[in-house]
């Protein structure tokens, strides 16, 4: 019975290490690229209905998204044109974090960002809506490829990104 528990044991850690030898040869990028494309494309906020998963984050104000926000969109103190081009500084300095979507126009932005270790990939959408003072409010909504939980990564990112795009306005104001 003892050399059979040994058997199994060495077959065991035998695998484990065939697949971290794998996940190192083929990349995180490659890997979960196998689960769909990283980018999860557009959403619109106005018709934005929330994943049933606990692994998305929005920061939204009611006015503008049907779906319960996690907390308050910033409002800065700036027309979309300059908010457009606040939002893109404030978050440049991410790591892992790749634009996959600039319409400047359309106060519209999208960015992929990838998890330290295992190169899990997020979809954030950003968009910078005007408001009747002049003012704008930048909604954001963020949501994993893969999984069903996200340990709370997006709220954690969802709120960092409000607190850089909040600064950022204020320390570039006119």
């Amino acid at each position: 019975m003892r050399r059979f528990l040994k058997t199994m044991a060495a077959l065991v850690a035998f695998l484990v290490v065939l697949v971290i030898a794998g996940f190192l040869t083929l990349g995180p990028e490659r890997l979960w690229a196998e689960f769909g494309p990283p980018d999860l494309g557009e959403v619109r906020f106005a018709t934005l209905q929330r994943s049933d998963t606990p692994n998305d984050a929005l920061a939204c104000l009611p006015e503008f998204c049907p779906a319960k926000a996690d907390i308050p969109a910033p409002v800065i103190a700036r027309p979309v044109n300059e908010a457009f081009l606040v939002v893109q500084e404030a978050v440049a300095g991410e790591p892992r974090l790749q634009q996959v979507e600039a319409h400047a126009s359309q106060g519209r932005l999208r960015y992929v960002q990838r998890s330290k270790v295992m190169g899990f990939p997020d979809t954030i959408n950003v968009k910078i809506v005007p408001m009747a003072d002049g003012r704008s409010v930048v909604l954001i909504y963020s949501r994993s490829q893969i999984g069903k939980g996200d340990m709370g990564v997006n709220l954690a990112r969802v709120k960092r990104w409000a607190e850089l795009i909040t600064a950022a306005a204020e320390k570039d104001a006119p």
